[in-house]
């Protein structure tokens, strides 16, 4: 008899811990196949220090491969699954395809980043879900405060030194609460003109700070994020972004170039196409974490609306240390259907919550005991050494080393502003330029309108403009396709050229015979000679025909397009962003 194959979709937090579970259960038992588009887990919480400074960016991921023995890795994302025929599809890192058969599988996806349909925001807002979107809002920041520095006008320099920040969960706070301590020590052995101070703001429609927290963490993040100067704004939000700044909710614009989308988040699009019922996205499991009727397919994590034991009607909320229970109870219901052990509900126990505000300050109340300032930072530090399933050395020495040295400020320049749109399927991974997406690529090779396999060959690449795609959620910008540089093939080459010469002999008239038809011997249209006509080599190109969109260029005959979904584009260090 065969071993049982066990597919894991997704290494977030409730996949590696399934995945880890089952390698210990199984013991070589089972073929165990991870499916992620990148080779680690990343440990989100963690994320904020990355992008101001404290962590350098490999310390809050762990090595997938190194830590998970007798799992095998798949690089790729899954784009299709058939649940009749028990497959996983899926597209890899360099676009080759190939699909995953199971006999147990577990959807792990995890989340991407929450839009509204508020005008602006998909062209002018960056999410923070991934290691490519910390990285970016990294550099960026340091590329604001170095050139508001060099600015001469006081407008511009405070534009940008304003940040804005929407979204006062975990994220937003600390996101917030990092930033202001990373642009305070910017500025403070190389003062701004004029005695401008970097300006952090957070905006929510809650009524308070942490709004899904007890009250004592909300009261405390407040105070501490207050005391730092952050401007705290309940009750309000934007209303429309612009490349200036934004419209907030209350009427008032501020001009910043700064927008950090931090609203919340939405499960993976892949969830919605399985085609089983789903609540606000998630895929609806019973107590055991199963699809109904598919006893076969397990769900856990953000991409999961478990049901709550301990409040009847309700589902466990999308939060890291749900998730982390969710795969361990995966792993061990899995094991159950295989005749180890019997399955077991989840149920999930609260101990408390840590919110990390940077520095020394911390919100606190583990076993629901309240804790601020110093003590709050050692549990909260405590905390994330005990979680993190790797690293534990190298995150507890460049807190040390941040301690007693200086952050470096320098941009890497490693992540380009439209390689990390705000309306992506993949936030842990950056934009290609020129390719689209595992997910785009499955959507254009299926339905009406799909692409054929003489569209798909190397060097055929489609110009279809008017084709919009499929629709996405609101907010969405539409991606322009890349006009590609051709090189044709030898042997095309030759027979075009052939082609050509005869066109030219047969269409060209008597030497120095005007043309016929034409007043006063003017050579005819399409001719050589004349005018090229529209629509032609050489001529203009017809409205609403593949060529040349308005604010390309030409260089040599070949078309050239900024890649990227998004509207704004980086520019060199000394214009910033525009």
């Amino acid at each position: 008899m065969s071993r049982p194959r066990i597919v894991i979709v997704g290494a977030g937090f409730a996949g590696y811990r399934t995945a880890k579970e089952l390698s210990r259960k199984a013991r070589g038992k089972a073929d165990i196949t991870l499916l992620n588009p990148t080779d680690y887990f990343l440990y989100l919480p963690l994320l904020p220090q990355v992008a101001a400074g404290v962590l350098e960016p490999r310390r809050v991921t762990v090595s997938l491969s190194g830590t998970l023995p007798r799992v095998r890795l798949v690089l790729g994302e899954a784009d299709g699954i058939d649940m009749d025929a028990r497959t996983v599809h899926y597209t890899g890192p360099e676009g080759e395809r190939g699909s995953l058969p199971y006999d147990r599988l577990v959807l792990a996806v995890g989340s991407v980043n929450k839009l509204l349909p508020i005008p602006g925001v998909a062209e002018y807002a960056h999410g923070f879900r991934g290691l490519p979107e910390a990285l970016y809002l990294r550099d960026h920041v340091t590329r604001q405060v170095e050139l508001a520095a060099a600015a001469d006008d006081r407008a511009g320099c405070e534009a940008r030194c304003t940040f804005v920040v929407v979204g006062a969960g975990y994220t937003g706070t600390e996101v917030a609460a990092h930033g202001q301590l990373y642009t305070d020590a910017q500025v403070r052995n190389h003062p701004l003109r004029n005695g401008i101070r970097p300006r952090w703001i957070l905006l929510d429609i809650a009524d308070r700070v942490l709004p899904e927290l007890d009250e004592h963490l909300s009261t405390t993040a407040d105070r501490t994020l207050r005391e730092r100067g952050v401007e705290v704004r309940m009750g309000t939000s934007v209303k429309e972004a612009t490349p200036d700044g934004v419209l907030l909710t209350d009427g008032e614009f501020v001009a910043t170039r700064t927008l950090v989308w931090c609203v919340g988040v939405r499960p993976d699009p892949l969830v919605e196409s399985t085609g089983q019922p789903v609540e606000r996205g998630r895929l609806l499991v019973d107590p055991y974490l199963q699809l109904p009727g598919r006893p076969e397919v397990f769900a856990c994590g953000d991409a999961a609306a478990v049901p709550d034991l301990d409040n009847p009607g309700g589902f466990t909320p999308m939060t890291a240390q749900h998730a982390w229970r969710h795969g361990k109870t995966v792993a061990h219901n899995i094991a159950a259907s295989f005749g180890d052990g019997e399955r077991q509900p989840y149920r999930h126990k609260d101990l408390g919550f840590v919110v990390d505000l940077g520095g020394a300050k911390a919100a606190a109340n583990p076993l629901h005991i309240p804790l601020s300032g110093l003590a709050a930072g050692a549990v909260t530090r405590g905390y994330h050494l005990a979680a993190m399933p790797g690293n534990r050395v190298r995150v507890a020495a460049d807190w040390l080393l941040d301690a007693v040295l200086p952050r470096q400020a320098v941009q890497l320049g490693l992540v380009r502003s439209w390689s990390v749109p705000l309306e992506s399927d993949s936030p842990e991974l950056a934009r290609v330029p020129g390719r689209p997406s595992a997910r785009e690529e499955a959507e254009a090779r299926s339905g009406p309108g799909a692409a054929t396999a003489r569209d798909t060959q190397p060097g055929r690449e489609a110009l279809d403009q008017d084709d919009p795609g499929p629709e996405k959620g609101a907010g969405q910008v539409k991606e322009p396709r890349e006009v590609k540089d051709v090189e044709p093939s030898a042997g095309e080459a030759v027979i075009s050229e052939a082609k050509a010469r005869e066109a030219r002999s047969d269409a060209e008239p008597a030497k120095n015979e005007p043309a016929k038809n034409q007043p006063g011997g003017e050579p005819a249209k399409n001719q050589p000679g004349g005018a090229p006509a529209k629509n032609q080599p050489g001529g203009e190109p017809a409205k609403n025909q593949p060529g040349r969109a308005p604010g390309e260029t030409q260089d040599g005959g070949a078309s050239r397009r900024s890649p990227g979904p998004v509207k704004r584009t980086d520019a060199d260090s000394s214009e910033g962003d525009s």
